[in-house]
């Protein structure tokens, strides 16, 4: 039996989740008042279904998203990489060592061309150059990485279509 706390899914979501979902990826930083006047609840019964969607998984966590460029990391790099063997402990120490590596926001394995592609940020371009001399030239099991410095952004978002 399930609690009436858990959610299964997406389509156990009714319209004032999803309108509560939309409203804190805009702004995390609402006020419980205020988020209860949007979607029309009460506050306790808002605070409920949001406490709802974080035990539930729906929401992961909640924090703030700084400026890049006000904190000296406005460049932003793109990396594919590619493993010299495809063995579970390659990928396993590469993706320790990718963790810990200075300004990596995010690393995936993909498909096609790469192992892995990996999202930085740093302050420019010698920065990204000491960076590749004693970080990314070291990782574990790595027979190529292809560099990409985004020159512009286009688009930036957090928030998923819900």
């Amino acid at each position: 039996m399930k609690s009436e706390n858990s959610l299964d899914g997406l389509e156990a979501l009714d319209r004032t989740d999803r309108h509560i979902l939309r409203l804190l990826q805009a702004d995390a930083s609402i006020s419980n008042q205020a988020l209860a006047d949007k979607v029309h609840l009460s506050p306790p019964a808002c605070l409920r279904r949001v406490e709802r969607l974080k035990k539930s998984g729906l929401i992961r966590q909640i924090v703030a998203l700084l400026e890049p460029k006000a904190l000296e990391m406005g460049m932003l790099v793109m990396i594919g990489v590619v493993l010299d063997r495809s063995t579970p402990e390659a990928f396993k120490d590469f993706e320790s060592a990718a963790q810990k590596v200075s300004g990596c926001m995010e690393c995936h394995v993909v498909t096609g061309e790469f192992d892995y592609m990996m999202l930085l940020r740093t302050k420019d371009n010698d920065s990204f150059n000491r960076l590749h001399a004693e970080q990314l030239l070291y990782l574990p099991g790595v027979r190529q990485i292809r560099t990409f410095i985004g020159l512009r952004q286009v688009l930036s978002s957090t928030s998923l279509p819900i």
